[in-house]
């Protein structure tokens, strides 16, 4: 047997409706492959600084070009992942991303004017004034605005404090944020620059000062790292982490390690401030295109569904209507003649039996029509090859992974390996599996508890003649005096179903020559158990 677990299990967050977490990137718990990606690029920068710690002090050439560069990087990326936040905002209107992304705003426009002000750049001694402590100044700003945010993020994201913001308009929110944070950036970069000489030095031999000034930096940092640690849900948390990560190792390079500009510690360290936030940026866009792109897939596909059942119910309709109108009207028109047999004042019996024989004679033609019907739908072999069960079933997985991602649901696949092909027709089962595996999902819609969709296949013990796939669930069950009706037309336990859905698989199955049958789950859930011919489907 083999055994894959995909998303971990995490309570639904408080307050918060399956709706309102759908697509949200602060809430979508990440995939197995995104914190094996996350724990490679820490690793990967750990052995880098590892590497490069002994040498933090080597000089190295001075590139005046450098700074501004990088910075202007920088600049453009903290923007850019700040107007993607303010994005999120306005669609979910919560605090905690409007305080996330203010801080990157903040980020991204504080790091303007130490750009300007470093000694170098753009003029031998910066730019707007600034004093010789100007500089180092407003980089302790720009690494402790960040970590502020984040903190701020995280203590908010879980409460009702985002209430009122929602009661206003989202643009309002986000220009008053924009706002005051572009005046928060004017009057800091001011007091820094035209009041520098009241600050202490921390350049220029001020070793005690600047390990101070950075310790505090750190202890920022690594509180928002342990509060993410402990109540990390989401892609954007455990990015964030990453993000805090780095800049504990850019701060411990920069300040505690380095000694002089233009050294190597020097520029190792603001590549780890590009690094830091670039992850979270290409985080927001990767995972906006995919939520994109499969919106995209679902609404194309919802579309060609309802055009498709458009179609084939006109078609039906008219195909019924025409077919079953003569033998309805005949057996009209064998019931009126029986009547007037009857009613003549010498009632010819021999006549009207003779019309209420052609009446069932009618009745006959009328089931033999419908059947016909029927049969077109439950006995077409065209299109059906060979296939592997397992395969179909990840596929069918792979189709789902957003939906099981934003519902929270751990996803178990027990597939037994060396499962012979069936020959059956590849979209109808991946229908049935589609349907079955939705259904699973809703059922587990607003249980506390965890949420585990298990999806078994294997041959059943009595005959080695059919592959039963188990699609498991741990929601809510059903009922046991509805299970016996579950398969039956229109019938339906949701209140916005129509009852055909079951119907139709069960249709679908039974037309490969299986069977579809329900069970009980225990403790909770539902088991729905479809076999499958090997031979002959």
């Amino acid at each position: 047997m083999q055994l894959a677990r995909y998303a971990p299990i995490t309570p639904p967050m408080a307050h918060e409706s399956p709706d309102q977490r759908l697509f949200l990137l602060a809430a979508l718990p990440p995939s197995k492959w995104q914190i094996g990606l996350a724990l490679s690029i820490v690793l990967a920068l750990l052995i880098a600084f590892g590497a490069t710690a002994p040498l933090a002090n080597t000089q190295l050439p001075r590139v005046d070009a450098f700074i501004p560069t990088v910075e202007t990087a920088i600049v453009v990326s903290d923007l850019a992942t700040s107007a993607l936040l303010f994005a999120q905002f306005s669609i979910v209107h919560r605090s905690a991303l409007l305080v996330l992304a203010s801080g990157y705003l903040f980020t991204g426009l504080i790091v303007i004017p130490h750009m300007v002000t470093f000694p170098g750049a753009f003029a031998p001694t910066g730019i707007l004034g600034a004093g010789p402590q100007s500089t180092a100044w407003l980089y302790h700003l720009w690494k402790v605005s960040l970590p502020l945010a984040v903190i701020a993020y995280v203590l908010l994201k879980d409460s009702d404090r985002g209430a009122s913001v929602a009661q206003r308009s989202p643009v309002t929110a986000i220009g008053w944020s924009v706002a005051t944070v572009i005046a928060i950036v004017c009057g800091l970069t001011w007091a820094v620059t035209a009041e520098g000489r009241l600050l202490p030095a921390i350049v220029g031999g001020a070793t005690v000062t600047r390990h101070l000034v950075g310790g505090l930096d750190i202890s920022l940092i690594a509180g928002a790292l342990a509060l993410l640690w402990f109540r990390r849900r989401s892609v954007l948390d455990l990015w964030l982490m990453v993000m805090c990560f780095i800049l504990l190792l850019e701060i411990a390079m920069a300040i505690m390690l380095v000694d002089t500009r233009f050294s190597l510690g020097f520029y190792a360290s603001r590549f780890y401030a590009l690094i830091a936030t670039i992850v979270v940026l290409l985080v927001l866009l990767s995972e906006t295109t995919i939520l994109y792109a499969y919106l995209a897939r679902s609404v194309m596909k919802q579309r060609q569904d309802r055009e498709g059942r458009q179609i084939a119910m006109d078609v039906m309709a008219a195909s019924i209507a025409h077919e079953i109108n003569q033998p309805l009207g005949a057996m009209v028109t064998n019931a009126n003649a029986a009547l007037r047999w009857m009613a003549n004042a010498t009632p010819d019996l021999d006549e009207a039996r003779s019309a209420i024989a052609r009446i069932v004679k009618d009745g006959q033609r009328a089931n033999e029509i419908i059947a016909s019907i029927r049969s077109m739908f439950k006995k077409d072999f065209h299109g059906r090859t060979q296939l592997s069960v397992n395969d179909l079933v990840r596929e069918v997985v792979t189709m789902i992974e957003v939906d099981l991602r934003t519902q929270r649901i751990t996803i178990s696949l027990e597939l037994r390996q060396g499962l012979p092909q069936l020959i059956a027709d590849r979209g109808q089962l991946q229908q049935v599996f589609l349907n079955l595996c939705a259904n699973a999902i809703d059922a587990m819609r607003f249980v506390e508890r965890p949420r585990l969709l298990r999806i078994r296949s294997d041959v059943i013990t009595e005959s080695s003649s059919y592959i039963l796939v188990s699609i498991e669930d741990s929601g809510t069950g059903i009922d046991g005096k509805h299970r016996d009706r579950i398969l039956e037309p229109f019938f339906t336990t949701k209140s916005s179903g129509t009852g055909i859905g079951l119907t139709i698989c069960q249709s679908i199955i039974e037309s490969h020559g299986g069977s579809l049958k329900v069970s009980a789950n225990h403790p909770h859930g539902t088991i729905f158990h479809v076999a499958l011919p090997i031979r002959d489907s």
